[in-house]
């Protein structure tokens, strides 16, 4: 999937959201839209959220529900269905992928613009291939070489959106403590740290360091991303990773706190280019 076409995920928001939108013009409550395709509330929010995949015949119980009697809209929204059921590129990672991880893929893959704060280590973007393989034989201890390669090529080719012709806006602020904690050895370390220098020279990329030197900040909650669209009927979702899990947030209060503590780390944050010689600094003392 090429960078900023919509893959699977993001046609499954996309649908959930007509569908949302036609039912609140309906004026059908999602209890009742669950009763008539023999499914629970819970489901229909699901769906209108773009979590689960559609049947044909939901959608298409669900637009006679909705008095959607025309047939071009009815066949459109009917095969925005079937073409949310395809398999992003990534599906054949599943084995060794979390399985709350894809859909963040198939959303990463989409964005236009993606906003991050990180503290742990350096973005997965952003890491290079040595880097990369430190990180996940961390995270996969007891996995198999070969599963570990697999999820280091994975990430190697979700890097491949932020060099695509349409590539999305990438804006980051890397706490100090992500480039300070060693993964690998000295070698690597300066290896990523260079790739960093390098990448934020790129016009779609926007690198900051948050110092040490600065003491606490907005970002004491921890890291997040901030996914943003080109379609207009898409909100931004904020995605917060946890041990065992993945949390994605839509709602626009719950985006609007997380845009402003963004705002708040980029304001204190060193500019980009402060931001490289500190990287710079950092390599003379690897």
């Amino acid at each position: 999937m090429s960078a900023g076409e919509p893959g699977s995920v993001v046609r499954r928001m996309l649908l959930g959201s007509q569908l949302r939108r036609l039912r609140e013009a309906r004026g059908v409550t999602r209890e009742a839209a669950g009763y008539s395709i023999r499914a629970s509330e819970s489901k229909i929010s699901r769906m209108e959220l773009g979590r689960v995949s559609f049947k044909t015949r939901d959608v298409e119980d669900l637009l006679t529900l909705y008095g959607i009697t025309d047939d071009a809209e009815r066949h459109a929204l009917v095969g925005l269905a079937r073409e949310a059921n395809v398999a992003g590129w990534w599906h054949s990672y599943s084995d060794v992928l979390p399985n709350w991880f894809p859909t963040y893929v198939g959303l990463e893959g989409a964005a236009a613009l993606i906003r991050v704060y990180e503290v742990q280590f350096v973005h997965g973007l952003l890491q290079t291939e040595a880097y990369a393989h430190a990180v996940v034989s961390r995270g996969m201890r007891g996995a198999s070489a070969a599963d570990i390669d697999r999820r280091v090529a994975l990430r190697l080719e979700r890097q491949k959106y932020l060099v695509a012709e349409n590539a999305p806006d990438f804006h980051i602020v890397l706490d100090e403590a992500a480039l300070r904690r060693p993964y690998g050895d000295r070698e690597v370390m300066r290896g990523q740290l260079q790739h960093l220098i390098d990448v934020s020279e790129r016009p779609n990329v926007r690198l900051q360091v948050m110092p040490f030197s600065f003491g606490g900040h907005a970002g004491e909650s921890g890291a997040f991303t901030i996914l943003s669209f080109p379609e207009s009927d898409l909100s931004d979702v904020v995605y917060l990773e946890q041990l065992t899990s993945a949390l994605y947030l839509d709602k626009r209060e719950d985006v609007a706190q997380y845009e402003l503590a963004l705002k708040e780390l980029q304001q204190d944050s060193p500019g980009p280019d402060e931001s490289r010689d500190l990287l710079r600094g950092l390599i003379q003392l690897s």
